[in-house]
């Protein structure tokens, strides 16, 4: 089957394959590398006896033109008497799944051909809401042991080695055009009948069997049958055998629903059967993506090896040289400003509360890699990864308040519980803002992606009943601590900082800093982004490591070269520049955000493109904060460096 539009292919990508790749060159992938029999922790194999009811799930309707997920049962599908609901977590409901049973009857071994499941006579309304829906490119997700059903197809887009490759969902329907049988062009057509192929592994080391794929194949036809239709005994369709037309969406009347179950005996074990569902991205595509990332850590690198070794050795000497100590006050550098240097800057409570925030997203992001790395929030879990970022997040908070105390009471402040209360409030009150303007839009819409009442109770109650004490907790232990000192006293009057040439204007420093920091991180941008926006999965989560510790060293080592040149010209207003400098990487990610949607995304609803573009601002907003933090933290170390090692009398 067509691939919709704007979507853009997998390539031939094998996680274990990949990972065996990455093992022989980079040890720390291959300490978190999945082998062969490795089971997902949290979930166990099911097995089923011949002839056993096998549950199906359906789950809901999504669509990458709109990003607006909506219940299955929104749209007049066959729906048994009695909805039961699914126990969901929190990443679920955030993520609009709303998954409950359908009226699919299906039988362990147990094939079924051209089995009616109901009929329908369908409304002008209901009419209209299939073909807007088809029209707009909408997908069908169901779930079957924890399986979700996937459409198949082989990509032979390398010579000599197909690949069997799944898209998740099936699509709901198709558009006529000249090139399909028996279909007018533009017209909407159902797909009211699909092929399940369920494939499963039996083992002499247990009973039963269990269930290792699950494949779906929709198709149109326009059912017909002999005499008149009862409900309770369905006469047997005459259109089963093929000839039959499709199933038009251009005016209202009868759909019958069908469905054929085959059962597939399979090699493939139960801990391997998330592997074709997890084929994604060209492996040279991520490994030129490591080395363009290592080139820049070497560039940097180099130049603040020859800083230190060189430069500052010959800084140091000449300036705790007794001899030419007269000289070297009359000669510019950054020893002239160390009276200055460790002067508190303006605004310096908002800084301690977002070098403080900048922790606690710093530690909720490595704690979640790793994790990912050890396979606990494995696509089988759905919903895992946002459960457990936004509640390491809330327990994150202790380590926002105690860096922010720290920094606070470094500064001389004095409103600390203030302060305090700003570091637990800003960050998440901007992003709940904005989240709580946009799910007012999503309820507009009746999307299940609009997040409950409930849920958002929930939220708050972690917000206020737990980050919140956390962080007053850090905090306290924060002000516990002594006063951070500084290796050189400040002056009582300020230092005339004279004029800077354009290319050391706060401005241009600013953003040429946050250039390498986002051109280590943009190919592996594009993944991500695909995996949030296109639906498809992202687990290459060895790769991501590897290059968020690219990132925190790219950070680090471009804000040292720019604040040891900021120095030199006797500037020492470091405090916010370093912070600014690699935090302004966030300004090219959004804007790259922006260039994906017009390349790569096809959008058709003016809601879509506003949930895109604010979701991203929240996106850049975080990865300001983290990268921001991780800059300040290595300019405040290199600054405390090279003046303690300075004589000054």
């Amino acid at each position: 089957p067509a691939r919709p539009k704007g979507v853009v292919p997998p390539t031939p990508w094998s996680r274990k394959e990949g990972m065996r790749t990455a093992a022989a060159l980079i040890p720390l992938v291959a300490l978190v590398c999945p082998s062969q029999g490795f089971y997902l922790p949290g979930v166990a194999p099911q097995e089923y006896a011949t002839g056993a009811k096998v549950d199906l799930k359906v789950n809901k309707l999504t669509s990458t033109k709109t990003q607006l997920p909506y219940e299955y049962y929104r749209l007049p599908y066959c729906k048994p008497e009695a909805i039961e609901n699914v126990a969901e977590n929190l990443g679920e409901v955030l993520r609009g799944d709303r998954i409950v049973n359908s009226m699919y009857d299906l039988r362990m071994g147990v094939d079924e051909t051209c089995k009616v499941l109901c009929r329908k006579e369908l409304t002008d309304k209901e009419t209209e809401q299939f073909a807007e829906f088809v029209s707009q490119e909408y997908r069908v997700h169901w779930i079957l042991d924890n399986l979700p059903a996937a459409t198949k197809f082989v990509d032979d887009s390398v010579p000599g080695e197909p690949v069997t490759v799944y898209d998740v969902g099936f699509p709901m329907g198709f558009r006529g055009s000249s090139d399909i049988p028996n279909t007018e062009d533009g017209v909407p057509y159902l797909n009211n009948h699909v092929a399940v192929t369920i494939k499963y592994h039996t083992d002499p080391t247990f009973e039963g069997a269990r269930i290792v794929g699950f494949e779906v194949e929709p198709s149109s036809v326009k059912h017909a049958y002999a005499g008149a239709w009862s409900d309770a005994s369905p006469p047997k369709l005459t259109s089963c055998s093929g000839g039959a037309g499709p199933q038009a969406l251009s005016k209202p009347g009868e759909v019958i629903f069908t469905y054929d179950v085959k059962w597939e005996a399979s090699d493939i074990k139960w801990a391997s059967r998330w592997d074709t569902y997890l084929l994604m991205g060209d492996e040279q595509i991520h490994w030129f993506s490591m080395v363009n990332s290592l080139m820049i850590v070497l560039f940097l690198s180099g130049m603040v090896a020859m800083i230190m070794t060189r430069t500052l050795r010959r800084d140091l000497s000449r300036y705790n040289d007794a001899e030419s100590k007269e000289d070297a006050a009359e000669e510019s550098g950054w020893k002239l400003v160390h009276g200055d240097v460790f002067r508190a800057p303006a605004n310096f409570g908002l800084l301690a509360v977002y070098v403080g925030t900048g922790a606690q997203v710093f530690g909720m992001t490595f704690v979640t890699m790793v994790f990912a790395l050890l396979g606990f929030l494995s696509p089988a879990n759905r919903g895992g990864l946002m459960t457990a970022m936004l509640l390491l997040y809330v327990f994150m908070g202790i380590a926002a308040g105690y860096v922010a105390a720290r920094l606070y009471k470094m500064f001389r402040g004095t409103n600390w519980k203030g302060n305090t209360l700003k570091t637990a409030l800003m960050f998440p009150g901007i992003v709940g803002l904005v989240c709580f303007v946009l799910n007012l839009f999503i309820w507009g819409q009746k999307s299940s992606g609009a997040v409950p009442f409930g849920t958002l109770f929930a939220l708050l109650c972690m917000w206020f009943g737990i980050s919140v004490p956390l962080t007053f907790v850090g905090s306290y232990f924060g002000y516990k601590k002594p006063v951070i000192e500084h290796p050189t006293r400040t002056n009582q009057i300020p230092r005339q900082v004279p004029e800077q040439p354009w290319y050391m204007s706060s401005a241009f420093c600013v953003l040429v800093g946050g250039i390498l920091p986002f051109g280590a991180v943009f190919i592996e941008l594009f993944f991500i982004l695909s995996s949030i926006w296109l639906h498809q999965f992202y687990y290459v989560f060895g790769f991501l490591f590897l290059v968020l510790v690219i990132l925190v060293i790219t950070c680090a080592e471009i804000t040292i070269v720019m604040c040891y040149f900021q120095l030199c010209s006797e500037d020492y207003h470091w405090w916010w520049r370093g912070y600014l400098t690699a935090g302004s990487s966030a300004i090219y990610l959004f804007c790259y955000s922006l260039v994906y949607l017009s390349t790569k995304m096809v959008v058709v609803r003016a809601i879509s493109i506003v949930m895109y573009v604010s979701y991203m601002l929240i996106a850049a907003y975080t990865f300001f904060i983290l990268t921001g933090t991780v800059g300040f933290a290595a300019c405040f170390w290199f600054v405390g460096t090279i003046y303690a090692q300075v004589k000054v009398e």
